[in-house]
């Protein structure tokens, strides 16, 4: 986070009216990149020092302390579980989608260290999904979650599950397939705008190459753009930043003939890329309309070939 920017936004909006300051952790939007230990320690004296309560989306943070100890100066020596317990004690609270790192089959939970608020969250949860004890979830899924916090910081499941990922995105970078890098941990990103130049960003390139991933090969993926991003202005559409495609990678689901599978999906497309159209939404919620907007391709005349590859 760009704490010259967090201040003049605090000192411009006031304290008073921001009711959190937020980190993900890793990065989604920025392509699966890890935040370091020192910029988090730097947002949590800015949030003290202002009296904004401080909360991570921690949903990644086992690889997010993994890169901390092979990136960050001064961090080699220190142990992953050590590097999560100061993160932790930085923030005043988190969320957690628990089918993340956790390595759970459903479910998550939410961290504060406000008890009075913890007691507001606690009455609303008995309303809507069930008790404290079991919060919706069924016993056998408590367990996994248990099992998967003491598995995801060991060492060699973290090295193992970065290499994984790393083997996918430095085989498309070969085949000169535009990348973030360096590649993340849990996901490749795939940079559409840069795959598909002769698509606008408001023609939704990042949709165009998720459609075409699921048509042409099956693969399942998300795009992370303006189809997600895209911020109304002065009543007409402004593109993000970036239009990116993430190729999310289970834990220990695949194996590397899956993985050698998703990489020749891909050169196929990249070959295909010229005759693929952008796309228009023809209807859309008020918000979140990424998970249930529905798209129709601009020129569907000259659509790619829906033909496997090899």
């Amino acid at each position: 986070m760009d704490i010259t920017a967090l201040e003049k936004f605090i000192d411009e909006r006031g304290a008073e009216n921001i009711p959190a300051i937020m980190i993900t952790i890793t990065n989604n939007t920025g392509g699966g990149q890890p935040v370091s230990l020192e910029n988090m320690r730097s947002v949590s004296r800015v949030a003290r020092k202002h009296q904004i309560p401080f909360f991570l989306d921690a949903c990644r943070f086992a690889e997010n302390a993994w890169f901390i100890k092979q990136r960050e100066d001064g961090q080699k020596d220190r142990d992953v579980i050590d590097i999560v317990q100061e993160i932790s004690s930085l923030a005043d609270g988190m969320t957690m989608s628990a089918k993340k790192d956790p390595m759970g089959n459903i479910g998550g939970w939410l961290a504060m260290n406000d008890d009075s608020l913890a007691e507001r969250c606690r009455n609303l949860l008995i309303l809507t999904e069930g008790f404290t004890t079991y919060g919706g979830l069924a016993g056998r899924d408590l367990e996994a979650l248990a099992v998967g916090l003491e598995e995801c910081v060991q060492h060699d499941y973290l090295e193992y599950r970065i290499k994984s990922t790393g083997y996918l995105g430095e085989a498309l970078i070969k085949a000169g397939i535009p990348c973030i890098e360096p590649v993340g941990g849990s996901a490749v990103y795939i940079d559409a705008r840069a795959l598909l130049p002769h698509i606008p960003p408001l023609q939704y390139p990042g949709q165009a190459l998720a459609i075409a991933l699921y048509e042409i090969g099956g693969l399942r993926s998300c795009e992370i753009g303006t189809a997600m991003f895209g911020m109304q202005v002065d009543g007409s559409e402004k593109a993000s930043a970036m239009d990116l495609v993430r190729l999310a990678i289970p834990r220990r689901t695949y194996t590397q003939s899956h993985v050698d599978y998703v990489i020749e999906v891909c050169i196929a497309i990249k070959d295909l890329a010229p005759k693929l159209t952008g796309y228009k939404i023809v209807d859309q919620p008020p918000a979140l309309r990424h998970f249930t907007a529905t798209f129709e391709p601009i020129d569907s005349s000259d659509a790619s070939s829906k033909i496997l590859p090899a």
